[in-house]
């Protein structure tokens, strides 16, 4: 095959996005952090869906068509830093394909670099070890198959083959993936969209059937979703090297794992080895370990069972989350009727929340628009844009309140040209609450956004929620279920109680100049609950000014901001 046409691409792209919707939950599970809301697979997911969902509506695809439904779709579908970033490869993809009638290696080593070029600009301070390293190695490899091969399915193959190997040595370039023992999860999210966009152009039977991508669990899914567990048990175990294991033994060994399950991932440190595998005989991989060495960390898990476990809980989620939807969406629409009535002011807020008690916060200091999201859901660019429109302002403050929502926001500005957007990159919920408490109306909305980045320094945050795998980071051993603290640099603490968890982060947090400690209490802990640990915190920093308020937020346990 030396050419691509319009049709194929279309039948190309849609099998990439099937690709990277069949693996979502295995790339979640790679977070580094081992927290309940692991989220890359999902975003990136949503992402390349809102933009498949437009190319499948395309009955005669024109490569133009196809760029603007891509790069459109992408855009404004967006969620995440991930789904961000992947939505900036296709757009600087696109813009290298919309003008050709077909497409060689040629074209799609330049729409590689152009993509490339396009995604790093769009990251204020891009990281290597990332979804954008795993691109420029593609593209670096693309530039140079262009010399040896016009046969695009070997091209392909070199470069996605390329494309795994320095997904691999992620974990040499960002150190935390390595104690985490896993690859860089965007990354693995961009591989699947290759692998699968190469199985279209091979001719493999896909289902290229697209429906609306949605955020929330849809029950009906379960039976799919049992269909798709081709291995049942999920196992990882350490080999400590005692005999010969060099590359050659290295790629063997994944050679027999690949026969015998799949969602594999093998890390080699020195004399350890770290190994993931999904597979019907757990026995079989670990007898073939066993001839490199002994094996620890021994861990096997029946997915169908948790599978199973998990339908019932996401049903009883759902239930809970459709009722508290419907009083969010009739207070928004009372809200937004409101707005349409009111002359257009000067200046307006809009806030990402979580919870029921941060929404009432956010409403009573000034929001006037809040985005239903945060860590167990990311808002897409789409959202932001329908919010902007909301709000009948000349100047709308956007705070993200999260850093994985800041990227989608800032995005959201290029798309609006009536209104001035300005976003204050406020990482958590008790920044973006410093940030409108210190607005200024008298100031420009420069001095505004200067004084509210700076005033939001000053706080620091500490996130009280459970572990939901083993692992190791910062040096701190961590099992299943243990109760983490995390600030804004990394884990703080690791306990086994809620409470005497989040007294060592606020110790951790706390120094001499402290002043002010807020404390949020989530969906899981009753006002009771809330005040007793409220007397614990007064004993444990008597120096310190301590508010107590219901945030209401899922998963969380406790936000705590200190100032």
């Amino acid at each position: 095959m030396n050419t691509i046409d319009a049709k194929t691409l279309q039948k190309a792209f849609l099998s990439g996005a099937k690709g990277l919707e069949a693996k979502k939950e295995w790339i979640n599970e790679l977070n580094v952090f081992p927290v309940p809301d692991g989220d890359t697979g999902t975003n990136m997911t949503l992402t390349i869906m809102a933009a498949a969902k437009e190319v499948a509506a395309l009955e005669e695809p024109t490569m133009e068509t196809l760029a603007k439904a891509i790069s459109s779709g992408s855009l404004r579908g967006a969620r995440g830093n991930s789904g961000v970033i992947l939505s900036q490869l296709f757009r600087g993809f696109t813009k290298e394909i919309k003008t050709v009638n077909v497409i060689t290696t040629t074209t799609l080593a330049n729409a590689f670099v152009r993509a490339t070029e396009t995604a790093y600009k769009a990251v204020m301070k891009p990281k290597e070890g990332t979804i954008l390293t795993v691109a420029k190695g593609m593209a670096d490899k693309a530039v140079e198959l262009v010399t040896e091969t016009e046969d695009i399915i070997e091209f392909a193959k070199l470069v996605i083959e390329h494309g795994d190997y320095v997904l691999s040595q992620t974990p040499e370039m960002l150190p935390i993936l390595k104690q985490a023992g896993v690859v860089d999860s965007g990354g693995q999210g961009l591989m699947q969209v290759m692998k699968g966009a190469l199985d279209g152009l091979l001719g493999k039977e896909v289902d290229l059937t697209v429906e609306a991508a949605r955020p929330s669990v849809r029950l009906e899914d379960g039976e799919a979703e049992e269909f798709d567990i081709h291995f049942g048990y999920c196992t990882e175990f350490i080999i400590n090297v005692e005999k010969k294991y060099d590359e050659r033994e290295e790629q063997s060994f994944k050679g027999y794992l690949e026969s015998i399950g799949d969602s594999i991932v093998v890390v080699s440190d020195d004399d350890v080895v770290k190994v993931h595998v999904h597979t019907n005989d757990p026995g079989l991989a670990i007898q073939k370990a066993l001839t490199y060495g002994s094996l620890s960390r021994m861990k096997i898990d029946n997915m169908r069972e948790e599978h199973e476990e998990k339908l019932i809980k996401d049903a009883e989620k759902r239930a809970a989350m459709e009722k508290e939807k419907e009083k969010e969406k009739e207070a928004l629409e009372a809200q937004s009727a409101k707005v349409e009535e009111e002359p257009k002011k000067p200046y307006g807020f809009i806030a990402v929340s979580i919870g029921e008690g941060f929404g009432e916060i956010f409403k009573g200091i000034g929001a006037d628009y809040l985005i239903e999201g945060g860590q167990t859901m990311n808002p897409s660019t789409e959202d932001m844009l329908n919010a902007i429109d909301k709000v009948n302002a000349e100047t709308i403050y956007i705070l993200p309140n999260n850093s994985n929502i800041i990227l989608a926001a800032e995005q959201a500005t290029h798309l609006v040209e009536d209104k001035n957007i300005v976003v204050i990159p406020s990482k958590t919920v008790p920044q973006g609450i410093t940030a409108i408490i210190n607005f200024a109306p008298d100031m420009t909305p420069e001095e505004n956004k200067e004084t509210m980045i700076q005033e939001m320094k000053h706080v620091k945050t500490g996130q009280i929620t459970y572990a939901v795998r083993n692992t190791v980071i910062d040096d701190k051993e961590i099992q299943e279920g243990d109760i983490m603290g995390i600030g804004d640099k990394g884990i703080l603490t690791v306990g086994k109680s809620v409470e005497g968890t989040a007294l060592d982060t606020l110790r951790e947090m706390v120094d001499d100049d402290s002043e002010l400690i807020s404390i949020y209490y989530g969906s899981d802990i009753s006002e009771a609950e809330a005040n007793e640990f409220l007397e614990m915190a007064q004993n444990a920093c008597p120096d310190c000014e301590i508010e107590l308020h219901s945030g209401g937020q899922p998963i969380y346990y406790y936000l705590m901001s200190v100032e």
